[in-house]
């Protein structure tokens, strides 16, 4: 009796509490999203789009009739029809952003508004903080929207809490939930597989749900990466259209449902894959989702790409706004077979070369069982003596004798059952009980829920730093996904798996940052199996893709900047394809320029090309990696790819042009520069040309007005198979 006096006077109370409606602005400097609480208690999304000038605009919205309401410059959406946060069991007839049982077995929550506020961050970003609640359960959701002014960037998560006597079990739990009204949505997403990863596909989303989601546990972007864009009434192309850019900040499964209704109203949610991730949790613990990273553009895909791209920078990458080292890399010269005296004269050709750092691959652990293949010693973080007879300080003492820092390869969160780490722990690793071993790649992952693993994880860095002066970088690797996954750590909550390996490697990460908060690392999986902003904040870069075949990485690192900055993308030099050497250098530096060829066997010629081509990206990496970047001609449109960076001033850009596979003799039209000022006057030279040879660009060395390069444009592009041409624009 006293429990259920207790709940009616807190409903009397809730009720009173939310008596009048309440609206909430989150605004940047373009973008406004309008959320209102009505008198049922219930919060809403009533408006998503172009910040409107009058705000009393924002009034109109909550009537009645808001249909009839339109906007010219943004996208309308129908009122107090779109609930922010739906929940599941009571009236919503879609999809829930939130399920859960009781302790009672009821399966059904409701969620009133309690009240709001809006933290002032700094002086670009702010915070708005929302709470709900049960009117019969305690059980409490907040909801966090995190707005960067100038970046038109909002960061979205959720953060549950219930205070129920036993754990309630949660079904689903999204990051956040979208709505929009449009006459038409076309969705633009990026799959692909091992060495041909992002792949952009463009298609209309038609009545039911698409999903875009990781069932993989690690390497989760394998199939998937956790990015789309989604356009409003027609396809958005680079320079116009309405659309919503948007991303996952986690490194496990994710999901993202597109959920088209009746009434051709459409809703994204989107956050951690459910899927076999039912999740207990208990009373007065907070489960908080991870971050929803999206941008709204009016502009096209362009607008929508450099807002994410300078968000980035400042916010989104480990010391995105701080340089990059150019590196030399010996996989594809030594693979497994290599000495002291091998790695020791790559210091030397490092040095020759111009770039900063020699990067050792795979290949220099393990003495038991010495890794000279794939198939022993990961998890033998040791040096191989009959290799390494000085170990790694000898190694880190000849490469700063030589005037180039020293980088190393690992790949801790994984075993080969032929190694001492296995033989000692059998039991840290992820194996179904009562089932043969799962092997892919000959491996294991390692159980990164149990605290003891997190801690051998860790000490694996910590111990390569604490050797001599350490390390100047470390290249990440992780080559395998979770199959037959079971944890003996987590005992009867298996379900948890997916959830907790990801949060525990995230504290293996936070360890590092924490000791080492200036050390790069690179973020590899077999490629481009892990991109995204959960892991960006640990990681300087990526790497983008195994596949280095130039012709390929033109489209994997167009598909990769419409999320992501140039400096995060990591681009080497192989001896994949059958192009030139300067084809493959001109491709490598649309993002972060690396080497993984034998030096000792280029031309001299070539050599000469890659010192000066190397020269003129450290000159002009300021502006390849703050600058915005415009995509002008697109390789999915043309047998070419163009692209520009103008830095911030738009005193220098530099223009990248690469000819793929043309027919005979074809007919390209003018470029049109974009992203200058028309009123300055800019010189164009042609730059990285190889010794002797003739420019390819008539003007090259003359002058125009911004005006003139932008709505005239020149002939940049050269007809020969498989060529490229970079341009270096300087005001004058």
């Amino acid at each position: 009796m006293k429990r259920i006096l207790f709940l009616l006077a807190f409903t009397t109370l809730f009720c009173k509490v939310n008596a009048q409606e309440s609206q909430i602005q989150i605004e940047t400097q373009n973008t406004a999203l309008i959320l209102k609480a009505a008198k049922n208690g219930i919060l809403y999304q009533s408006y998503l789009g172009t910040k409107l000038k009058d705000n009393l605009a924002y009034n109109t919205l909550s009537k009645e009739n808001t249909k009839s309401f339109v906007i010219n410059d943004g996208n309308p959406l129908v009122n107090l029809r779109h609930q922010t946060y739906p929940t599941y069991g009571t009236e919503n007839l879609f999809e829930s952003a939130i399920r859960m049982t009781h302790n009672d077995g009821n399966p059904s929550l409701e969620l009133n508004y309690v009240s709001h506020r809006t933290d002032k961050i700094d002086a670009n970003t702010t915070e708005t903080i929302i709470k709900l609640k049960d009117p019969v359960y305690p059980v409490e959701v907040t909801l966090h929207y995190k707005a960067f002014y100038n970046e038109n960037i909002i960061e979205q998560w959720t953060e549950i809490v219930h205070h129920e006597k036993k754990p309630v079990m949660l079904y689903n739990y999204a990051s956040s939930m979208l709505h929009f009204d449009a006459d038409h949505y076309w969705l633009t997403q990026f799959h692909g597989d091992w060495a041909k990863e992002v792949r952009m596909q463009e298609s209309e989303l038609t009545s039911g749900t698409k999903v875009i989601d990781s069932k993989l546990g690690v390497r989760t972007d394998m199939y998937q990466t956790p990015v789309f864009f989604l356009s409003l009434n027609e396809k958005a192309n680079e320079t116009s259209g309405e659309l919503i850019a948007g991303t996952i900040a986690w490194s496990g499964n994710f999901k993202f449902a597109f959920e088209l209704d009746n009434k051709n109203s459409l809703r994204i949610s989107s956050g951690i894959n459910p899927f076999a991730s039912e999740y207990s949790l208990e009373s007065g613990k907070a489960f908080t989702t991870p971050s929803f990273i999206y941008t709204f553009s009016n502009k096209g895909k362009g607008q929508a790409s450099r807002n994410l791209h300078t968000w980035a920078r400042k916010y989104g990458v480990k010391d995105g706004e701080k340089p990059r080292l150019t590196l030399l890399n010996n996989w594809e010269t030594t693979f497994f077979n290599f000495d002291e005296k091998k790695l020791t004269d790559m210091f030397a050709d490092s040095k020759t070369l111009g770039v900063d750092m020699f990067l050792l691959d795979d290949g220099w652990f393990g003495n038991k069982y010495p890794r000279s293949g794939d198939k022993s010693g990961l998890g033998d973080w040791q040096a191989t003596k009959t290799k390494l007879p000085n170990g790694l300080g000898f190694l880190m003492q000849e490469a700063e004798k030589t005037g180039v820092k020293f980088g190393i390869w690992i790949e801790p969160e994984m075993v080969n059952p032929k190694s001492e780490l296995y033989e000692k722990h059998p039991d840290w690793v992820l194996k179904l009980p009562n089932r043969p071993e799962s092997y892919y790649r000959t491996q294991l992952v390692l159980d990164l829920c149990n605290p003891q693993v997190q801690d051998f994880v860790f000490k694996t860095v910590d111990d390569i730093m604490q050797t001599n002066s350490g390390v100047a970088f470390f290249k990440w690797d992780c080559n395998r996904m979770m199959t037959n996954a079971y944890s003996t750590y987590l005992k009867n909550q298996q379900s948890h798996l997916f959830i907790e390996y990801t949060k525990g490697l995230y504290k293996v990460l936070d360890r590092i940052k924490t000791k080492y908060p200036n050390l790069p690392m690179m973020l590899c999986a077999g490629g481009g199996g892990r991109t995204d902003y959960g892991f960006l904040k640990y990681f300087t870069e990526f790497w983008a893709s195994d596949n280095t075949d130039p012709f390929n990485r033109v489209f994997i690192q167009w598909g990769y900047s419409q999320f992501f900055p140039a400096f995060a993308i990591c681009n080497h030099v192989t001896s994949w394809g059958n192009q030139s050497i300067k084809f493959k250098t001109d491709v490598a530096m649309m993002g972060k320029l690396g080497f993984d060829i034998n030096i000792k066997e280029l031309k001299e010629k070539e050599l000469k090309y890659c010192q000066d081509a190397v020269a003129n990206y450290k000159r002009l990496s300021p502006v390849i990696w703050h600058g915005d970047m415009y995509r002008i001609v697109s390789p999915y449109d043309e047998s070419r790819a163009v692209l520009m960076y103008v830095n911030e001033a738009k005193s220098k850009a530099v223009l990248f042009s690469y000819t793929l596979h043309p027919l005979y003799d074809p007919q390209y039209n003018l470029v049109r520069f974009q992203g200058l000022d028309p009123n300055k006057t800019y010189k164009v030279d042609e730059i990285n040309l190889m010794p002797e040879a003739k420019k390819t660009l008539e003007e090259s060395g003359e002058s125009f007005t911004g005006d003139y390069l932008m709505n005239v444009g020149l002939r940049v592009s050269s007809s020969k198979v498989e060529s490229s041409v970079v341009l270096e624009i300087t005001e004058v």
